[in-house]
This record gives C-alpha cells, sequence and structure tokens, in this order.
C-alpha cells in the first residue's frame, strides 16, 4: 500500500533550490548516472539524450545514461530506490512510475517513501484515438453512439494489461459508459497492427507511432486524448472537441533521487536542468519529439505525480485492471 501524498519534508527542498549553499558548487565531483527504466531510443530515453550534453557542461562532469529495461519499468526503478543515496545515481520518472503502484500486487520498493523529486522535465500529449478504416465512425461521438447501439460487440487493442492503451481503453469506457471488449496484445506494435489488419475495432497510439499508418490510410484517427490540440497533428480534435468525454491521457516526465539524497545534490541538478530546459536548441529539440518543456522547484514534480496517481489511481481501481507480476 503506498502513501497517498508525498512525504512533506520533500517541500523544504524548494527553499534550498532558492537559497544555494556553498556545497552546492562543489557537487559534482564524479559523473552523474541517469537511469532509463527502458530500452534505448523510446520516449525517456529520447528526451534525457536531447538534455544531457547541455545538464553535462552546465554541471561540469559528464551525465551517463544507463538503460535498464525489464519488468514494466520495475527493475531499473529498483534500482534507483536501493543506489547509495548520494546525488551520483538519479532516474527519470513517467507515467509508469506512477501507476505501477496500483498494477502490481507487489513492488520492491515504496514508490513516494524511497524516492525524492528533484525536477519536472515535460509532458507530452500523444495518445490518439484510431479505428480500422471500415469502421462507420469519424468522431468519438460517432463511436460512443455505435457502441451504445451494438453494445459488447466492439474492441480494442492494447500491447497488454496495465498498459496505457488498456487504461485509456477503460477511461472511455468509464467516462462514456459504454461496453468495449479488451483484447491485449504482446506489444502496442502488434496491438496497432490488430487495428490497421481489421481484428481489431479500435486501438491507441502515440503519434510517432501511427501517423505514417494514418497518412496511408490504414487507419482513421479520430480524436487526441488531451486538454488540447498536439501542433504535431493540428487538424486532429481533442476527445472533447470530438464529442466524446474530456479525457486526457497527457504524460509527464522529471527526475527523482533516492530518498536521503544531500538536498545540495538535489538543488544543483534542479537549477542546472531549470537552465538546460529554457535553452532555444532544447526547446526545439523537444518540441520535435512532441514535448512541452516544464521545469521548476522540486516539490512541483512532488505535486504533479500526487496528482496524478490520483487520476490514474481511480481508473485503475474501477476498472479492476491488475498485472501478473
Amino acid at each position: 500500500m503506498i502513501a497517498s501524498r508525498w512525504p512533506i519534508h520533500v517541500t523544504l527542498l524548494a527553499t534550498c533550490v532558492v537559497a544555494g549553499t556553498a556545497v552546492a558548487q562543489t557537487y559534482p565531483m564524479q559523473p552523474v548516472r541517469v537511469v532509463v527504466a527502458y530500452g534505448a531510443g523510446g520516449g525517456s530515453d529520447s528526451l534525457m539524450r536531447a538534455i544531457v550534453p547541455e545538464l553535462s557542461e552546465l554541471l561540469g562532469q559528464q551525465v551517463v545514461i544507463d538503460n535498464r529495461p525489464g519488468a514494466g519499468t520495475v527493475l531499473g526503478t529498483q534500482l534507483v530506490a536501493t543506489a547509495k543515496p548520494d546525488g551520483y545515481t538519479i532516474m527519470i520518472a513517467d507515467n509508469a512510475f506512477m501507476v505501477n503502484p496500483f498494477l502490481m500486487a507487489k513492488l520492491p520498493y515504496d514508490s513516494l517513501k524511497n524516492f525524492v523529486p528533484v525536477v519536472s522535465l515535460a509532458s507530452d500529449s500523444q495518445v490518439l484515438a484510431v479505428v480500422h478504416p471500415s469502421l462507420p465512425v469519424r468522431s468519438i461521438k460517432d463511436l460512443v453512439a455505435l457502441a451504445r447501439a451494438r453494445p459488447g460487440e466492439l474492441n480494442y487493442a492494447s500491447g497488454g494489461n496495465g498498459t496505457l492503451p488498456h487504461i485509456m481503453g477503460e477511461m472511455l469506457k468509464s467516462a462514456a459508459r459504454i461496453k468495449l471488449e479488451h483484447i491485449p496484445y504482446k506489444s502496442t506494435a502488434a496491438a496497432i497492427f490488430a487495428v490497421t489488419s481489421g481484428e481489431t475495432s479500435i486501438g491507441f497510439g502515440g503519434i510517432f507511432a501511427v501517423r505514417g499508418l494514418v497518412d496511408a490510410g490504414k487507419l482513421r484517427v479520430l480524436a487526441l486524448a488531451a486538454a488540447k490540440r498536439n501542433p504535431l497533428m493540428p487538424n486532429v480534435p481533442t476527445f472533447a472537441e470530438s464529442g466524446g468525454p474530456a479525457i486526457d491521457g497527457t504524460g509527464y516526465r522529471g527526475l527523482l533521487a533516492p530518498a536521503g539524497t544531500p538536498r545540495e545534490a538535489i538543488a544543483r541538478i534542479n537549477a542546472e536542468t531549470n537552465k538546460v530546459l529554457q535553452m532555444p536548441v532544447v526547446k526545439a529539440r523537444l518540441a520535435e519529439l512532441a514535448f512541452v518543456t516544464l521545469g521548476g522547484p522540486p516539490e512541483e514534480f512532488g505535486r504533479i505525480i500526487n496528482s496524478e496517481m490520483d487520476k490514474w489511481g481511480k481508473v485503475i481501481r474501477e476498472a479492476g485492471i491488475k498485472v501478473d507480476q
């Protein structure tokens, strides 16, 4: 069972970021490792690789990316939870960090007690609802109407139980009060292929994963699960604009450190990362990847994690979603 809120002492870090100390100016004295709990090439990995060159320069030490995929990000996250809290091992956390406590019966770490927030990095709104072109719908409103007319006959694909497409499908079912059958596949790529082949009716995928298939006419995009449109596909409406429930699948990413990490180290990483995020070259690089830069004090990322856990936890509990470990 996880705590419902980040420990209060975390908010004191913001004071350290503003005030600074002489110790903060001596950190770091060696390379800093950033654990990415995914293989190379994914969203979190690409985000960090866009940031680390400038961050290394500002810190005066090399920032090294350490890819540790496996077990739905649990392996990499556990590595950081048990790392020496000296400021030289941190991690990038995304929505998986926020949903795993609700999906998995037992984790080898406490998602809140074993970590402290360092800085918010970026958000991204990329989750598109897509259908096979043969399905007679062109909006979320159409899809909801069809599902109500044919209860239980429509299905949606995901890359497996507990994946974001699975959770998004359950959010749509709950918010629109419709019945859809969930068909889990072994990967998101396999799930998207199932939609393009007509094996399943509906799918949820990232912009970069489905845009080419949409352009080729193999998929029809209905809407973006976000509060506002994405500049990479400005003609795609949001769920609300498409006549459906206002579903927001925006993802958030930021840096965490093991609990007990010196505040001076966190303050230094936070300050330099905020500078990097304001660099025009970095902003442009992240925009190409469909990210919106964030930044701010450590407590801001703590608030984001609390809010996201509230949101996703409610959906997961109501849908009864579990992942076998």
